[in-house]
């Protein structure tokens, strides 16, 4: 049997907004052995789950090979669009039951980059003490107060 060589990369990942809709930042902390990356960004106007997402996205997208992931995220948003909801909005060609998806855009993209990795969603407690999780909050401040500063000049 051929073992798998594929990385095992750990993602741990937040958004928000100041107010929601708003000023929005992201945050994501990869890990691969002894390598740490943290990326952020951040939205002059948007909203909390968007921001969650985007994350999530830049994050996978930021991978230069397929890997295995385990990505941690504190939104229950997400992790419930990507493993309960989304293959019923892909078969309801991207829309539900109650009308309209929202961020369909970005559900459609993270579609398309969790195809080229092995993804295990987990959902963890925001401002539960975990380490990794607790730096993407603080990021996504940083992001946010950064993104602030830009809209007053």
């Amino acid at each position: 049997m051929e073992k798998d060589h594929k990385k095992q990369v750990t993602i741990y990942t937040d958004g928000g907004c100041e107010p929601n809709p708003g000023v929005g930042g992201w945050a994501a902390v990869l890990l691969y052995e002894s390598t740490r990356k943290e990326i952020t960004g951040s939205d002059p106007d948007t909203t909390n789950n968007r921001m969650e997402m985007t994350a999530a996205l830049r994050a996978l997208e930021s991978l230069k090979e397929s890997c295995r992931v385990i990505l941690f995220t504190d939104s229950e948003y997400l992790k419930r669009g990507i493993t309960e909801w989304l293959p019923k909005w892909k078969k309801n060609r991207w829309s539900r039951k109650g009308g309209s998806l929202k961020n369909v855009d970005l559900w459609q993209e993270l579609d398309d980059a969790i195809t080229r990795h092995e993804v295990e969603w987990r959902w963890v407690r925001g401002h539960g003490g975990i380490k990794d999780n607790e730096r993407c909050d603080e990021l996504v401040s940083k992001a946010i107060a950064t993104q602030y500063r830009k809209i007053r000049k």
